[in-house]
């Protein structure tokens, strides 16, 4: 499918000119019929004005059957805490553990473990 067919057909199923269009998108007329005949590429700004002025859903601009395309089946995202170090599995009884023995450690013994652990981090 090329756009500027499709952009044509649509707008001539609507029974609407380029210059009904033009009043619509604010897109001047020789643009319009450089993007029908296939002479330049609207970027997606463009198509989304052209959209709006044939008072279709963007999807019709890339997509020819009368139905609506099926939706591929897509894998559930994954939320903030399942992507964090620590909330699940192995780590999460790690992180636990370490957890637990630094809160029965002393203030000093803490604060030499923190810096340890930062002089670590810069290597």
């Amino acid at each position: 499918m090329i756009m500027g067919d499709r952009l044509r057909e649509l707008r001539e199923e609507k029974k609407l000119s380029q210059g009904d269009i033009e009043k619509r998108t604010g897109l001047v007329r020789p643009y319009i019929s450089r993007a029908e005949n296939n002479h330049s590429v609207p970027n997606i700004e463009t198509l989304e004005k052209m959209a709006r002025a044939l008072e279709v859903p963007m999807y019709q601009l890339f997509y020819e059957g009368e139905e609506l395309p099926k939706l591929p089946i897509l894998p559930k995202r994954k939320t903030s805490d399942e992507i964090a170090w620590g909330s699940s599995g192995k780590d999460a009884k790690f992180l636990g553990k370490l957890r637990r023995l630094l809160g029965k450690a002393n203030e000093q013994d803490r604060k030499l473990i923190l810096h340890m652990a930062q002089k670590m981090a810069l290597r």
